[in-house]
């Protein structure tokens, strides 16, 4: 089962894949996991990619493709996986159905949660961070057991810069211009799926399944 998960920041796609990885045991392929985790391991894109960030330079999306590519050709994602965090424009699902062809792993589904920007709005202003793991937490839905600690590792809370309601308007707004239009594109391959991102996690969880199956 391969699947591609879109949805505005704060809809929840990331805390799905997590839940459906586990009831599936397909490999959640996270794109800012396996980008730092490239960098880190020194592969040949992961090494490209480091050059570009020591630079001060965006990394074009090419070599971005490329750490996509490189971790769903291994053998873990032959019989599927959750893909969250990308493509995040045409251009880059264009690259990913070469990649996706050359590799013979074609696409089921793409699955579009959708909310309410009023909801997504008070979701992101109300996300914390541990410093130490990067586990993330919602002060109002799912808070930290302690306040103010991280319940995996203990480590200390924060707002990230991009969880501040100064810059989630901007944020969604940048959505909208450039990976909105995935929707149309994936409408187009008919392989397009919307499930209501708004309520509970389980209900979410109950949706998708009723869409993609598993």
């Amino acid at each position: 089962m391969h699947l591609v998960f879109l949805g505005a920041p704060g809809a929840g796609k990331g805390t799905q894949a997590k839940v459906v990885s586990a009831l599936w045991n397909v490999p959640h392929v996270s794109t800012g996991d396996i980008f730092r985790a490239a960098i880190k391991e020194g592969t040949p894109v992961g090494r490209e990619a480091k050059g570009y960030l020591d630079r001060g330079d965006l990394v074009p999306d090419s070599v971005v493709c490329g750490i996509v590519r490189e971790r769903l050709a291994r053998p873990d994602c032959r019989s599927g996986f959750i893909l969250d965090g990308f493509p995040r424009t045409v251009p880059q699902a264009e690259a990913l159905e070469a990649a996706l062809a050359e590799l013979g792993l074609p696409l089921k589904a793409a699955v579009n949660f959708a909310i309410d920007r009023a909801v997504l709005v008070a979701r992101l202003s109300a996300r914390v961070t541990c410093k130490a793991c990067g586990s993330v937490f919602n002060t109002e839905s799912n808070p930290p057991k302690v306040a103010g600690h991280c319940d995996a590792c203990g480590g200390e809370t924060y707002v990230r810069d991009d969880d501040r309601p100064e810059t989630v308007a901007r944020r969604l707004e940048e959505y909208d211009r450039k990976t909105a239009p995935l929707e149309s594109w994936y409408r187009s391959k008919g392989i397009f799926h919307e499930v209501d991102a708004s309520g509970a996690v389980s209900d979410v969880t109950a949706a998708l399944r009723g869409v993609v199956g598993g």
